[in-house]
C-alpha cells in the first residue's frame, strides 16, 4: 500500500499526564537533557538532513513532550502567516519529525491567537505544559482547536473527479475539500460539498485516512464516494475548473511524466495520498 499521510504518526510522546503537574513540568525544563525548538522567520528551523534544530531551553513556554527521557519545549512564535511560506520546507522535511512540525505550528499560531479568553475578555493564563489556557477571572479553560475538513475523491466509471482553485500553481488538480458544519456529519459533508462545487450526487461515502493540517489547524478527513453521473455544474466562485481523469491520466500526473495532462498535489498534501491510494486499489 502507498505511504500514510504526511504529518501522520506519533511523534513524540505527549505525556499527557504530566501536563497537569506545574511543578513536574518546570523540573522538565531543567533537565540537562531539556531541549527547545528552534525557529527562524516564522517557522520551525531544520537542518541538512530535514530535521528539527534544538538548542537550550531559553523559553520553555509549551511542553511538547518527550524524547525517550529527553524534555522537548517550544516558546510561542509568530506563524508565517501564508501556508505556501512552509511548502519548501515540507519538500525536505524528515518524516519522522513531521507530525511535531505540524503540532508545533498550530499550538503556537492558537496561542498567539488566544490571550484572551472567549467567555468573559480577561486575560488568560498558560496551562497543562501549554495544551490550554484558563482563565484566572471566571475559570473557563480554552483548548486549542481543530477544524474538520472533508477532502474527497468522487470517482465515477473508472475516472476521477479533480478541481483546481485559482490559487493553485498552472496545470495543478486536486481533490475537492470544504469545511465540516455544525450538526453535519462527515458523509453528509462530502456529499454536500461534492453537491455544491461540481453539481453530482454521490452515494457509498467511506473514509480513508486522515491528517493534521497546520494552516492554520485542520483535520484533513480523506474519503472517496460513488458519483451517480458525470454531468458537472462547477462552482466558478470555489473552483477555476473541475474535470474527469482517466487511471492512466492519474498515473502519469503522480510519476510526473513530461506529457502528464495535469500537475499532481506535492506529496505532503493528503490528496495526494488519496490518488496513491486509488491507484493502488
Amino acid at each position: 500500500m502507498p505511504p500514510e499521510p504526511f504529518f501522520s504518526g506519533p511523534g513524540l510522546n505527549r505525556a499527557d499526564a504530566l501536563r497537569a503537574d506545574r511543578a513536574a513540568i518546570e523540573a522538565l525544563a531543567k533537565h540537562a537533557d531539556a531541549r527547545q525548538l528552534s525557529w527562524r522567520d516564522g517557522l520551525p528551523v531544520l537542518d541538512d538532513e530535514g530535521r528539527l534544530v534544538w538548542s537550550d531551553p531559553r523559553q520553555p513556554d509549551l511542553f511538547l513532550g518527550l524524547d525517550g527521557d529527553a524534555p522537548r519545549f517550544m516558546a510561542i512564535e509568530d506563524v508565517q502567516p501564508l501556508a505556501y511560506a512552509a511548502f519548501p520546507l515540507m519538500s525536505v522535511l524528515n518524516a519522522n519529525d513531521a507530525p511535531l512540525f505540524a503540532a508545533a505550528l498550530s499550538l503556537s499560531r492558537w496561542h498567539g491567537k488566544h490571550h484572551f479568553c472567549a467567555n468573559c475578555g480577561q486575560l488568560s493564563d498558560i496551562v497543562r505544559g501549554g495544551w490550554s489556557r484558563r482563565c484566572p477571572a471566571c475559570s473557563a479553560e480554552h483548548f486549542p482547536r481543530v477544524d474538520p475538513v472533508v477532502i474527497m475523491l468522487a470517482e465515477h466509471d473508472g475516472r476521477l473527479l479533480l478541481g483546481r482553485q485559482p490559487q493553485y500553481p498552472v496545470g495543478r488538480y486536486s481533490a475537492l475539500a470544504g469545511f465540516v458544519e455544525v450538526g453535519e456529519t462527515v458523509e453528509a459533508a462530502v456529499a454536500r460539498e461534492l453537491q455544491e462545487e461540481a453539481g453530482i450526487s454521490v452515494q457509498n461515502v467511506r473514509y480513508v485516512a486522515s491528517q493534521p493540517w497546520p494552516f492554520p489547524s485542520s483535520l484533513m478527513i480523506g474519503c472517496f464516494a460513488e458519483a451517480d453521473g458525470d454531468a458537472l455544474i462547477v462552482d466558478k466562485t470555489e473552483l477555476d475548473d473541475a474535470r474527469w481523469f482517466t487511471r492512466e491520466e492519474v498515473a502519469g500526473a503522480i510519476d510526473g511524466h513530461p506529457d502528464a495532462t495535469f500537475q499532481a498535489p506535492p506529496k505532503a498534501a493528503i490528496a495526494r495520498t488519496l490518488l496513491e491510494h486509488w491507484l493502488a486499489s
